[in-house]
């Protein structure tokens, strides 16, 4: 049986807090898009494989195996990875949900227990999400267009996050629609020169979480509409993708 794993888009991203356990508050709007890994579960079997991503550890670190601990179920699963790796659309949390949802669900605080993404990516949809991660409120559905910017680096989601930290100690507030993108700039330099590239050529483009992911709404007309394109620092790769509900 196939499943599919779609991909979370975060339309803006705010950080409104810190705990005392140094988990970040947030408040985001966070759509899922059509752009989807694809997992062949077999429930009479017991591995996971990754048939597009050989370097991914497949032991208890992975979240598709702690998924299956957590709703103490074995199979056999075989990934297709579409979501790009390191890219801040949520790939990894995606997994752990489609694996969720095949065994039936299970509450948004149990979800949680897999990371702060999960427990959206297991609903799908449109939705306001806060805390860290666990309060959703659902929205109605909105079909968009959108057109996705995959750079050939990626960046890690801790180092962002721990360069957000540093920002603040040092007086700093960072704002906009992607309380983010000053601290993945600084882990990831690569990123500014592919952001403001993008920028010149194709306009209101938006980092995707901590990215290295980057979006903007509507589909391109261009020659670059699909593919490959070379920006500063290495190819990007151009992918017309929807919001599904």
């Amino acid at each position: 049986m196939t499943w599919l794993a779609p991909a979370k888009l975060t339309w803006y991203l705010e950080i409104t807090g810190v705990r005392a356990n140094g988990y970040h508050e947030i408040r985001s709007e966070m759509t899922t898009l059509s752009l989807a890994d694809e997992l062949e579960i077999d429930a009479d079997g017991d591995e996971l494989r990754f048939t597009n991503a050989p370097e991914l550890a497949t032991d208890e670190s992975n979240l598709v195996t702690r998924a299956l601990r957590l709703v103490k179920r074995h199979a056999a699963v075989q990934v297709k990875k579409n979501i790009p790796l390191g890219g801040g659309l949520g790939g990894g949390s995606a997994d752990a949900a489609a694996i969720l949802r095949w065994a039936g669900g299970v509450s948004d605080e149990e979800a949680l227990r897999l990371g702060g993404d999960v427990p959206f990516c297991q609903r799908g949809g449109r939705a306001v999400v806060e805390g860290v991660g666990e309060r959703i409120t659902p929205l109605p559905f909105e079909r968009r267009a959108v057109t996705l910017l995959l750079p050939s680096f990626s960046v890690a989601t801790a180092s962002v996050y721990a360069a957000y930290d540093q920002l603040v100690a040092s007086g700093e507030r960072p704002g906009g629609r992607n309380h983010l993108e000053a601290a993945a700039v600084l882990v990831e330099p690569r990123l500014g020169e592919t952001l403001r590239w993008a920028r010149g050529r194709m306009g209101d483009v938006q980092l995707a979480g901590s990215g290295s992911t980057m979006f903007l709404e509507g589909h391109l007309e261009s020659e670059a509409a699909a593919g490959d394109v070379q920006g500063p620092a290495g190819s990007v790769r151009v992918v017309p993708t929807w919001t599904t509900p």
